[in-house]
């Protein structure tokens, strides 16, 4: 039985895939099965993977497509290791990833994950050392000493200062929180983490970078975006919190986000959906300039709508994420 399970779930990604796969194969620590699981790919994904001949490599791929949720599950459902790790299909280890995160959980016993810090790389696989700082600030992980991490509720929810693709997981832990609800499909790394620290887990962070987490190319969807912040909600509002300022922060982050889905509903034309999810925020948050644009632009047609929300992305401020997605930045 190996020692770690490697998870890597696909869907059409066979031109960043050899990359992931062979991030996992250069690992120092060896003791270690690869399961790669294809959500039904209609690309060179099973030749690629079928290129290699290491009986470490598990493949399971899918007639139909399962969604994220389900492709992920069903490589958990078929890990065998101790340790287990999911990080996506254009991501990558550093060789020492599985050595140091593999130690740290062999001599701590009361510890259920460990995280890291992680590079950003591009589309060409190169590293983008500003970008790579800048999201360590963005997400507090520069202020995150190593060792146990104490405040793991703010840490998961507040902050969102960790990665599932850059952890290394007790599988036993992942199984008693039943890892991934199929309800959070879209963001199912954060709901994990939140659920992992509500349920009493304890992690531990290493400040290193020993993970690759890719920016690349193309822009989110309306579907697409829609899709993760109807999941978020529904997260969001299934968590209670013990410290009442916490469980205070979440009710207002659920108003957010009633906000942030109620606008692009409206965007994509359910005007009616979309003033209940306002009207539901300005309970919580009070009528503010923003809500007040989207409850107009809800009685506008729906070509008018598009217009002007894109007049108002446009002029916004470029975040890093923008810059490497488009170049700008190293």
């Amino acid at each position: 039985m190996p020692k770690v399970s490697v998870c890597i779930p696909t869907y059409n990604r066979a031109n960043y895939l050899r990359y992931s796969l062979e991030s996992v194969l250069a690992q120092t620590e060896t003791d270690f099965e690869l399961i790669i699981c294809d959500d039904a790919s209609i690309d060179a994904t099973a030749e690629i993977v079928e290129s290699y001949q290491d009986p470490r490599i598990c493949y399971i791929r899918h007639e139909k497509n399962q969604g994220r949720s389900r492709n992920m599950r069903s490589g958990f459902d078929a890990a065998q290791g101790k340790y287990f790790i999911k990080f996506d299909d254009d991501d990558a280890l550093t060789p020492t990833f599985l050595e140091k995160t593999v130690s740290v959980l062999d001599q701590q016993g009361e510890l259920d994950f460990v995280c890291t810090n992680h590079w950003i790389i591009n589309a060409n696989n190169q590293r983008m050392e500003s970008a790579t700082n800048e999201n360590s600030a963005r997400w507090g992980k520069d202020k995150i000493s190593e060792g146990i991490i104490a405040d793991l509720l703010w840490q998961t929810f507040i902050y969102q200062s960790l990665q599932v693709g850059s952890s290394l997981f007790r599988r036993e832990s992942l199984t008693a929180v039943d890892y991934m609800r199929p309800e959070a499909d879209g963001c199912e790394d954060f709901d994990l983490l939140v659920r992992l620290a509500l349920a009493g887990y304890q992690g531990y962070f290493i400040p290193q970078y020993l993970m690759e987490y890719r920016f690349h190319g193309g822009q989110t969807s309306l579907a697409q975006s829609l899709h993760f912040l109807q999941a978020k909600l529904f997260c969001t509002k299934s968590y209670r919190f013990p410290d009442p300022e916490l469980e205070g922060k979440r009710v207002v982050k659920a108003a957010e986000l009633e906000q942030d889905l109620g606008i692009r509903l409206i965007e994509k034309g359910e005007g009616k959906a979309g003033r209940e999810l306002l009207q539901a925020s300005i309970k919580t948050l009070g009528s503010s300039q923003r809500a007040k644009l989207g409850l107009l632009l809800s009685y506008l047609p729906v070509n008018l709508r598009e217009g002007v929300l894109g007049v108002f992305r446009r002029l916004r401020p470029q975040t890093y994420t923008d810059k490497v997605r488009l170049g700008s930045v190293d």
